[in-house]
C-alpha cells in the first residue's frame, strides 16, 4: 500500500506540489505525463496498462485518465480534480519554496510577518501546511489517488474513473475536453455513472470561520462584455465626437453591484455583479479622443441560463444608453452644438448579420480569421478585437454599446434535489459529528469548479451563448450534447484549507491526511452498497 496512511498522503503531496504547474506553463504540460508515470507503479495499471492514459486537450496540455474497472460492473463514480495552480509571484524571496510545503512552512517560521495575523497563528499551531496547490487543489487529486489504490487493494465493487484536467483556473479548457472522453468510456463500457465527486477544498466564509463544508452543486459564472464605440475627435474640439470612456461610465455605474442579477436558490444568494477589466484600445499616447474601449462584467448565476442573463444585460444596457444619451444632447444644447447621433444598443449577432449583409459572408470570416490567427491575445481578447474589427467596417452604427459574452462560461451545477446525494450528505454529516469535524452542508461551491461541465442544467437557454460569443467554436466552445450525455449527480467533498491564491494559502493538516479519507470512503462504500 503506497498512499493510504497520514504519512504516506503527506509524502505524496509534497511530491505533486513540487512538480510545478502554473496555468499555461511548462510545468503544467508535464505534469499528467509524471502521474501517469507514477500512477503506473500500481499494479492495477501493469495489468492493465490501457486503463490508464493521457489525453490530449491542446497541442501542449493532456488530461489523465485512470480507470479502475470493475468486471462486469456498470455503476460508475467519477472523481474530478484539476492539477493546474496560479502564479507565486507574491511569494517575493520565497518563491523559488512555494512548491517545496515542508520547505516553505519552515521558512514562514523564520520569517513570520510574511504573513497575516491570522495565518500566523494558524503557523505558529502546527496544523497547518502552506504551499501553492496543497490547497488548491493538490491535496484533492491525493485524495483520488487514495480512494484509487484502496479500490484496488479492496476489490471494491464499482468502476472509479479518476479524470484530473489542466487550465481550471482560467478557462476549463481541460474539463471541457474531458466531457467528452468520459462519454466516450460511457458509451463503450455502457457504465451507469453514479456521482461526480469533485475535492475541491472547504473555503471558509471569514477570516474567524472554522466551519467546513460539503457542498452538493458549484455556482455559475458567465462574463457579459460591451464594445464602447464613439466617434473620435481632437481634444480641443470635443463635442465633435464622443469617447468611448463617456459610454463604458454609465453601463459600469449600472451593472456594478446591480440586484437585478442577483439570484437566491433556498437561502443561498449569487454575489453582485462587478466589472473584471475595463481598457480602452488606443495603443498610444495622442490628442486623439479616445473612441473604441470595451468592459468585462463578471456574473454568477444558479439557475439562470445564458439567455436570461443577457435579456437582463440588455435591458440594463439600454437604459444606461439612454441616461448616457440624455446627458450627451444636454451638454450638446447648453453648447450650441449638434449631437452626432443617437447611441445605439446592439448585439453581437446584430452586428455580425449587418456585416455579412454589407460586406459579404465570406468578407467577414476572413476578418474573424486573421484576428483568430494572433496567438498572442487570449479569447477574451479575440472576442473583443472581433467586434471591433467589425464596427471599424460599419462606422455608420456609431456610436454604440455592442453587448456580447466573453469566455469563460462555467454553468451552474445543483443536486441538491436528489435525493440519492442528500442520503450521501445526511450520513457524512453524522460521521463527521462523530468525529468531531465542524461541518455543515452548502448547496453551491462559490469558488467556481469543474462541476460545471457534468450536468445538463444549461442546456436550455444557451443559444444566446452560441449566437453573441465571438469565438464560439473558433477558439471556445461548450460541449452542451456531451454534458446532457453524462449528465449525473454532483457532490464536492474536500478538505480544509484557508487563502486559496494567495501567499498564505494553506492546508489543514488533520483534514487532509486523516478526516477525509476516511469521509471519502465512506461515500464509496455507501455507494457500493446502495
Amino acid at each position: 500500500m503506497k498512499w493510504q496512511t497520514p504519512i504516506q498522503l503527506r509524502q505524496l503531496l509534497c511530491e505533486i506540489v513540487s512538480w510545478e504547474s502554473e496555468t499555461f506553463s511548462l510545468g503544467e504540460s508535464q505534469f499528467p505525463h509524471l502521474l501517469k508515470e507514477r500512477l503506473s507503479d500500481l499494479t492495477y495499471f501493469q495489468q492493465n496498462p490501457a486503463q490508464i492514459q493521457t489525453v490530449q486537450v491542446d497541442e501542449k496540455r493532456s488530461f489523465v485518465s485512470a480507470f479502475y474497472k470493475k468486471e462486469h460492473q456498470t455503476k460508475t463514480v467519477v472523481l474530478i480534480s484539476h492539477f493546474d495552480t496560479v502564479p507565486t509571484e507574491e511569494y517575493g524571496s520565497l518563491q523559488p519554496l512555494a512548491t517545496q510545503p515542508e520547505a516553505l512552512t519552515a521558512a514562514f517560521h523564520e520569517q513570520p510577518h510574511l504573513l497575516s495575523t491570522v495565518a500566523q497563528k494558524d503557523l505558529m499551531s502546527g496544523d497547518y501546511l502552506f504551499g501553492r496547490g496543497v490547497m488548491d487543489m493538490k491535496m484533492g487529486l491525493v485524495l483520488h489517488i487514495h480512494l484509487l489504490e484502496k479500490a484496488m487493494q479492496n476489490d471494491w465493487d464499482l468502476n472509479l474513473l479518476l479524470i484530473t484536467v489542466p487550465d481550471e483556473e482560467v478557462n476549463s479548457a481541460g474539463m471541457r475536453a474531458a466531457v467528452e472522453h468520459i462519454a466516450k468510456l460511457k458509451e463503450e463500457f455502457q457504465l451507469d455513472i453514479q456521482l461526480f465527486l469533485n475535492s475541491e477544498p472547504s473555503f471558509s466564509q471569514d477570516p474567524s470561520d472554522i466551519e467546513e463544508y460539503i457542498y452538493t452543486g458549484t455556482i455559475g459564472k458567465i462574463m457579459p462584455s460591451a464594445l464602447f464605440y464613439g466617434k473620435e475627435t481632437h481634444v480641443g474640439e470635443p463635442l465633435k465626437g464622443i469617447t468611448a470612456s463617456f459610454l463604458n461610465s454609465y453601463l459600469t455605474a449600472e451593472m456594478e453591484w446591480n440586484d437585478l442579477f442577483l439570484e437566491q436558490v433556498y437561502e443561498e444568494v449569487t454575489p453582485l455583479p462587478v466589472s473584471l477589466e475595463q481598457k480602452d484600445l488606443k495603443t498610444h499616447y495622442s490628442t486623439q479622443t479616445p473612441y473604441r474601449s470595451y468592459a468585462l462584467y463578471n456574473v454568477f448565476l444558479m439557475k439562470r441560463s445564458a439567455e436570461e442573463i443577457f435579456l437582463i444585460f440588455k435591458q440594463v444596457a439600454e437604459q444606461a444608453m439612454v441616461k448616457c444619451q440624455q446627458r450627451y444632447v444636454e451638454i450638446c444644447k447648453r453648447q450650441g452644438v449638434t449631437p452626432i447621433g443617437d447611441i445605439k444598443v446592439l448585439t453581437y449577432q446584430e452586428l455580425y448579420d449587418y456585416s455579412v449583409a454589407k460586406l459579404s459572408l465570406q468578407s467577414v470570416e476572413v476578418i474573424i480569421d486573421e484576428i483568430m490567427k494572433n496567438d498572442d491575445l487570449d479569447d477574451r481578447e479575440k472576442s473583443i478585437a472581433i467586434a471591433d474589427q467589425l464596427m471599424i467596417r460599419n462606422q455608420e452604427l456609431a456610436p454604440a454599446t455592442v453587448l456580447l459574452f466573453a469566455p469563460p462560461y462555467y454553468p451552474p451545477a445543483s443536486s441538491k434535489d436528489n435525493e440519492m446525494v442528500q442520503k450521501l450528505v445526511d450520513s457524512v454529516l453524522v460521521q463527521a459529528k462523530e468525529m468531531e469535524i465542524p461541518l455543515s452542508s452548502k448547496n453551491y461551491f462559490n469558488g467556481i469548479s469543474d462541476l460545471s461541465y457534468c450536468q445538463n442544467l444549461a442546456i436550455d437557454g444557451w443559444q444566446a451563448y452560441e449566437e453573441n460569443t465571438p469565438v464560439w467554436k473558433r477558439s471556445y466552445e461548450i460541449p452542451f450534447v456531451a454534458m446532457n450525455e453524462i449528465s449525473a449527480p454532483v457532490i464536492n467533498i474536500g478538505p480544509f484549507g484557508k487563502d486559496a491564491h494567495q501567499i498564505s494559502e494553506r492546508l489543514h493538516v488533520k483534514s487532509g491526511f486523516e478526516e477525509m479519507p476516511v469521509l471519502l470512503s465512506s461515500v464509496i462504500e455507501q455507494l457500493i452498497g446502495k
